[in-house]
């Protein structure tokens, strides 16, 4: 990959990326060092990506990746030192709706912050695959590569998530 072409990859992807990042740390700051990791990551290997093979999908590998490798360190420094668990932190303007009257924008807040916490409490492998499919609409194919399982997991662990979701968010939903 080329210069410019990563820089278009960066222009035509940060957002994604970004809002990806976003949900799977839950917080700004930490979003925003995994955002950067993941286009450091980018340039240093940019020689190995290949711009028409879904660029989008190596960088959401990328992030999840070094997501997943900074979760373990933290859990085993944990493990060494009991360290106090880092506070996370909501941003308030991800629940913002475009509703016109504010009780129908407060009760729409009330679910989609009561879904982002029913996501939240997912195991992590169906976090991911959930995050992939419905934040960043790739294929259970592109899921499947990105996260390098086969694509018949990718379908089960949808199956399982939604069947979670579902028992979950049925009160809140419908009432």
């Amino acid at each position: 990959m080329t210069k410019q072409e990563l820089e278009m990859c960066i222009d035509k992807y940060n957002k994604d990326i970004y809002s990806f990042c976003l949900y799977l740390t839950g917080s700004p700051q930490e979003a925003d060092d995994l955002y950067q990791d993941t286009f450091l990551t980018a340039v240093e290997c940019k020689e190995k990506i290949e711009f028409g093979n879904n660029p989008k999908s190596y960088l959401l590998s990328t992030a999840l990746r070094l997501w997943k490798n900074r979760k373990r360190k933290y859990a085993w420094r944990r493990r060494i030192a009991d360290m106090q668990p880092i506070a996370e932190e909501r941003d308030a303007d991800m629940a913002k709706s475009a509703e016109p009257s504010p009780e129908e924008r407060i009760a729409r807040q009330e679910k989609d912050m009561s879904v982002r916490t029913a996501v939240n409490k997912l195991p992590d492998k169906l976090k991911i695959v959930v995050l992939l499919f419905y934040m960043e609409d790739l294929s259970t194919a592109q899921i499947a590569e990105t996260v390098k399982i086969p694509a018949g997991t990718v379908l089960s662990r949808l199956h399982r998530a939604r069947r979670i979701l579902k028992k979950e968010l049925e009160d809140v939903l419908n009432g």
